[in-house]
C-alpha cells in the first residue's frame, strides 16, 4: 500500500522575495563584518607605527637590544631620553615562557581528565569551575599574586629550588619581597590554564568512540590510549590551544605589572625583579610626551608582531597538521 507524498504549497511571489532579499541582506552583513575586523587590525597597525616613527627613526633595530631606559625626567641620568626595549622583551619572554611550561602541561591534563577520566558528576562539576577561573578579571589576579601568591613563592618554593638546583644561576636566591619575574610567571600560568584546559577538553571530546573503543579491544591500555590515540591524533588542535595560551600570556599588562617587581636589567635569576612590554607601557603612557611616547608606542608595535607572528605560527602548524592527516588536499 502505497502513501501519497505530501502536497508542497508553493510560495507566494511576496514570500520569495522577501526570502532572496534576507539573502542578500545575510551576505551583505557578513562581507561587512569581515571588511570591518580587517579595517580595524588595518587601522590599528597604521596608529602603532605612526606613533613610533620618531623613536623607530631615532633609535633604529637597536631598540630592540638596547636595555637602556632613560626619560627625561630622570635627574643626574645621563644620556636622557635615550631608550632601549631589551629587558622589556627578556622580562616578556621569559614570564610568557614560565606560563606556558606550567600551564601547558597542566591545561592538557585537565583536558584528558574532563574528558576521558572524569565520572558524570565530576566533569559536570570542574568543568564550569576551570572556565570560570577565564572569567576573573586580570587585575583581581595580579593583586592575589600580590598579597598571596608572592608571598607563597618567597617562603616555600623560591628557597626550596634554591636548594635543590641553586648550582643554576637560573635559581638564585629567593627575592626578598615575593616579586618578580618567577611570580609573575606563575601568574600568567593561571591565565592561560583555563584556556588551554577548555580547548583540549573540547578538541579530545571530538575523537571518534570507535577509535578509543578499537584501541581498547586490542589490548591497549587507557593511558596507551590516551597516548596512542587521542593525543596523538589531536597534535595540531594541542599545539593551537597552546599557543592560544602562549597569546594571552604575552598580551598581558595589568597582573605582571602588579608582581614583576619592575627591574631595569636583564638578570640570570628567575626570582629577580623584570619588566615587560606590556606593565611599561601601563605604567608609562599616561602623561608621557615626545619621545617617551613614541617609544612606549615602538613597545606596542614590537607587542603587536609578536602576538601576530605566534597566531600565524599556530595557524601553520594547524594546517601543517591537517595536510598529514589528510583533511585538507596537498
Amino acid at each position: 500500500m502505497s502513501t501519497a507524498a505530501p502536497a508542497v504549497t508553493p510560495l507566494s511571489p511576496t514570500r520569495r522575495l522577501a526570502d532572496r532579499l534576507g539573502d542578500r541582506v545575510l551576505v551583505g552583513l557578513t562581507i561587512l563584518a569581515s571588511l570591518a575586523a580587517i579595517v580595524i587590525l588595518v587601522l590599528i597597525v597604521v596608529k602603532l607605527v605612526s606613533g613610533a616613527s620618531a623613536a623607530i627613526s631615532r633609535f633604529g633595530l637597536a631598540f630592540l637590544w638596547h636595555s637602556t631606559w632613560n626619560p627625561a625626567s630622570s635627574a643626574g641620568v645621563a644620556h636622557a631620553n635615550v631608550f632601549g626595549a631589551g629587558t622589556l622583551i627578556f622580562g616578556t619572554a621569559v614570564t610568557s615562557t614560565i606560563g606556558l611550561a606550567i600551564a601547558g602541561p597542566l591545561g592538557i591534563a585537565i583536558g584528558v581528565y574532563l574528558s576521558l577520566l572524569a565520572p558524570g558528576r565530576a566533569g559536570a562539576l570542574i568543568s564550569p569551575l576551570v572556565e570560570l577561573l577565564a572569567a576573573i578579571p586580570s587585575v583581581i589576579v595580579g593583586f592575589w599574586g600580590l598579597i598571596f601568591l608572592g608571598p607563597f613563592l618567597k617562603n616555600t618554593i623560591e628557597p626550596a629550588l634554591h636548594d635543590v638546583l641553586g648550582f643554576i644561576p637560573l635559581f638564585g636566591p629567593p627575592n626578598a619581597t615575593g616579586d618578580g619575574i618567577f611570580t609573575a610567571g606563575v601568574v600568567l600560568a593561571l591565565m592561560a590554564l583555563p584556556i588551554i584546559a577548555a580547548i583540549t577538553r573540547d578538541i579530545f571530546l571530538t575523537v571518534p568512540r570507535e577509535l578509543k573503543d578499537g584501541a581498547l579491544a586490542l589490548g591497549a591500555t587507557r593511558w596507551e590510549m590516551i597516548r596512542g590515540v587521542v593525543l596523538d591524533s589531536q597534535r595540531a588542535g594541542i599545539a593551537a590551544a597552546t599557543i592560544l595560551g602562549l597569546s594571552r600570556a604575552l598580551g598581558e599588562a595589568i597582573a605582571v605589572t602588579q608582581t614583576i617587581g619592575s627591574g631595569s636589567l636583564i638578570g640570570n635569576s628567575l626570582f629577580g625583579n623584570g619588566d615587560a612590554l606590556g606593565s611599561r607601557i601601563v605604567e608609562q603612557f599616561s602623561g608621557s610626551t615626545g619621545i617617551l611616547t613614541s617609544s612606549l608606542f615602538f613597545c606596542a608595535v614590537i607587542l603587536l608582531v609578536i602576538e601576530l607572528a605566534v597566531n600565524l605560527a599556530a595557524q601553520l602548524i594547524v594546517r601543517r597538521s591537517a595536510r598529514r592527516q589528510g583533511v585538507l588536499a596537498r
